[in-house]
């Protein structure tokens, strides 16, 4: 079977709400982080060579990386149904850039001022101007369409979502100034395969969706 291998408070929320949208059967493995440094414990780092999350294992498979879990599972037992729109679509450009962007652009740049911050030393001003240009790129975004996908949700949403949400509670960022995110945040909400992935994956804590 499927096993989703989810370290809380973490990308690995991703995988659990894909799973969710798609309606399929898996078995989710919770795993807590370490009390005396908040990293994964062990048995997690275990799991795969890189010893992050996320990671899922199908029968003998053991697979890493968001995005490559995202295609794989929406390939293999989805139907491809939240995959790229075709290159004919009008969404099909958009949803290339947001799939891709949302870990390689925008949160590398999280990363960094994140990084900056505990290390408390000043934030480079080419590290602080990037992260603001991708707020700022994504607050456009969704004041042009209703997800980051385009009309439908797609896995763009899916990797663009815990960058907006969970992945707040390490910086604490704030969306005063962004309300087009604000009003995408509370239709995410409102979606039952959402409320019901947070409520498997993160049980008590209350989504980070204001």
């Amino acid at each position: 079977m499927l096993t989703v291998h989810h370290l809380r408070i973490s990308q690995s929320e991703r995988i659990v709400w894909l799973c969710e949208e798609l309606g399929l059967d898996y078995k989710l493995k919770i795993y807590i982080r370490r009390s005396d440094n908040n990293l994964a414990p062990p048995e997690y780092k275990a799991l795969h060579p890189m010893g992050i999350a996320p990671v899922i294992t199908d029968g003998d498979l053991v697979l890493g990386e968001s995005g490559a879990i995202c295609e794989y599972i929406d390939r293999k037992y989805g139907g491809a149904r939240l995959l790229s729109p075709g290159p004919d679509s009008a969404d099909f450009a958009g949803h290339l850039f947001w799939f891709h962007f949302a870990n390689a652009t925008f949160m590398t740049n999280g990363m960094r001022a994140l990084v900056a911050a505990q290390m408390g030393g000043s934030m480079p001003e080419f590290v602080s101007n990037r992260v603001a240009k991708a707020w700022a790129l994504a607050e456009a975004r969704l004041g042009e369409a209703e997800f980051f996908g385009g009309s439908q949700l797609t896995t763009a949403d899916i990797m663009m979502g815990f960058n907006l949400t969970t992945s707040r509670m390490f910086g604490n960022a704030s969306l005063d100034g962004y309300p087009n995110i604000k009003a995408y945040l509370q239709r995410i909400a409102q979606r039952p395969a959402y409320q019901r992935a947070m409520a498997r994956c993160e049980p008590g804590m209350t989504p980070k969706i204001d």
